[in-house]
């Protein structure tokens, strides 16, 4: 492969002015992460008071010391239970990611009961079942430490209650397919929440603290008029010795994670994956942090995504497929922490030779079984007279049919722009990326605002003039500023990752070990082998 020789300067004007943009979106990323950090945090007096570890507390104790955790979804929820930005609170009561565990890949779901109890937001359900739907496709053992005051009945939306049961369904599907499912008892599952420990295969009650009922003391007393203690009712030493419903008994939270340690540690769950050649690669010669001032914020300035894979790939080396033809989409075979992969870029709208390249560089990829890593930096294809005649449409539909039907991993990053049949063409959202993470200065969405509003205006002035209608030049304004903040304010980054439509926002200088990360978890899934049986392990 050939290194690249990179042509960013790092004193010049535009890098300085691209940094310092691109730096404060990742400050604003930080700050809206610690709102829930924060919040949560309020209440560490009360988990110490109880004797509890508290919900960050527990997680860190569960994962391997000094191992690597890629957080998911971790802005979910935000702007959409409010639409007040300073007020809104991301995270949706629940922090998860993927991490190792006694040297296992896992994936982890951790109730924050530091907020509102645990109580489920919007996207709560949405986010566990998603982080289900990742542990099932890449084999991921799934450690549940639960905490939570249940579903926020103030807020009941009938559609959240049918949606929820698919989280029940996963568990089953998870312990089906030879997966075992684990749950930390930290404190109260009640009602729907008590199936979290009864579906799972290992639960874990902490005494005194952790509780599963189908209805609590409450609930029980106005339904049948029954007073009950809660401990009789649904404590962990109840089900440890009466119901069977807990396997493992816990002093407190510390014991109950070793406990989960341990249990994860004798399951041998490594034995059935092959170990991974090791292959040795050099780091990339250009700095990956040099990438806050390789991009511009605005993304309609352009650049060479080549620069970016210079501080992404390994020793900045890469091959070029079909340099000269369809140039406004960049293909490229490289390798990252040596994972060999293909690597599509724009540096410009699809064009239809662009189109024809990435399809057959997409199909290339799946014949050699190589993994496809999208840098998602797409206003569209190109539109207009010349090129509809030469089948804009037919070769476009054509790269787009080749992204849907790969067999290989798919990543993508949202790196800029992503409008239009553009995002679909590069691997977006709807054509399910095995992951897929946003650049905090990215931007999605059917079209950028001032073009949306562009357009309706021309619609707008050709109905007028059909109907011999005067011009409202003022009104005409309103509208278009009206039309663009409703676009753009739908389109960055932070919205869209409140609505999980991404996985998670990362800082941009960290994407060769987010990429490395999840390539490696690609792979580990796919050397592995599960023993299923029919209908998962019961509780007996």
């Amino acid at each position: 492969m050939t290194a690249f020789t990179s042509k960013i300067v790092s004193t010049s004007d535009s890098y300085v002015t691209n940094r310092q943009e691109m730096l404060s979106l990742i400050d604003d990323l930080h700050a809206l992460k610690d709102r829930a950090r924060d919040l949560s945090e309020r209440r560490r007096p009360i988990f110490e008071q109880r004797g509890q570890l508290t919900p960050r507390e527990r997680v860190v104790r569960l994962l391997d010391p000094g191992m690597p955790f890629l957080e998911l979804f971790g802005l979910a929820n935000y702007m959409v239970d409010t639409d007040d930005r300073e007020k809104s609170i991301p995270g949706a009561s629940s922090i998860t990611g993927i991490g190792f565990i006694n040297g296992v890949r896992c994936m982890i779901c951790a109730s924050d009961s530091g907020i509102n109890a645990g109580a489920m937001t919007q996207k709560s359900g949405e986010k566990l079942r998603n982080c289900q739907d990742i542990a099932i496709d890449k084999k991921l053992p799934f450690v549940h430490l639960v905490e939570s005051a249940g579903a926020n009945l103030l807020k009941y939306q009938v559609e959240s209650w049918a949606w929820g049961g698919g989280g029940f369904q996963r568990l089953a599907k998870l312990s089906a397919a030879g997966i075992p499912t684990f749950v930390v008892l930290h404190g109260p599952s009640t009602a729907g929440g008590a199936y979290l420990p009864g579906m799972s295969d290992y639960v874990i009650g902490i005494k005194g603290r952790g509780r599963a009922s189908l209805g609590g003391a409450a609930l029980v007393r106005a339904a049948t008029g029954e007073i009950s203690d809660e401990e009789e009712l649904a404590g962990s030493e109840m089900h440890a010795t009466t119901t069977g419903l807990v396997e493992y008994l816990a002093e407190d939270d510390a014991h109950g994670l070793l406990i989960a340690r341990d249990i994860v540690g004798r399951l041998d769950w490594n034995k059935n994956c092959a170990r991974p050649t090791i292959e040795t690669f050099e780091e990339p010669i250009y700095d990956p942090d040099e990438i806050a001032g390789v991009v511009p914020v605005d993304y309609r300035k352009p650049y060479d995504v080549r620069e970016v894979v210079a501080r992404l790939v390994d020793g900045s080396e890469f091959d070029e497929f079909k340099p000269r033809y369809g140039s406004t989409l960049v293909c490229l075979q490289a390798s990252i922490y040596g994972h060999a992969v293909g690597i599509v870029g724009n540096n410009g709208p699809i064009d239809p030779d662009s189109a024809a390249k990435g399809g057959q560089f997409f199909q290339l990829c799946d014949q050699a079984d190589i993994p496809i890593i999208f840098l998602n930096n797409i206003t569209g294809y190109m539109v207009g007279k010349e090129y509809e005649q030469r089948g804009m449409i037919k070769h476009g539909s054509k790269m787009i049919q080749a992204v849907a039907n790969v067999r290989v991993p798919k990543l993508t990053l949202y790196i800029g722009a992503s409008f239009g049949a553009g995002n679909y063409g590069m691997g977006g959202f709807a054509y399910e990326p095995d992951f897929l993470f946003a650049w905090p200065n990215a931007q999605t969405g059917v079209m950028g605002g001032e073009q949306a509003a562009t357009t309706m205006e021309q619609v707008a002035r050709g109905v007028a003039e059909r109907k011999g209608q005067d011009v409202d030049e003022e009104a005409f304004a309103a509208q278009k500023a009206r039309l663009i903040h409703h676009f753009d304010s739908q389109a960055d980054a932070f919205y869209t990752s409140g609505r999980l439509l991404d996985q998670g926002v990362i800082d941009p200088r960290d994407s060769r070990k987010v990429l490395g990360f999840a390539l490696q978890t690609c792979w580990e899934a796919r050397n592995r082998t599960l023993h299923p049986n029919s209908f998962g392990v019961a509780r007996l």
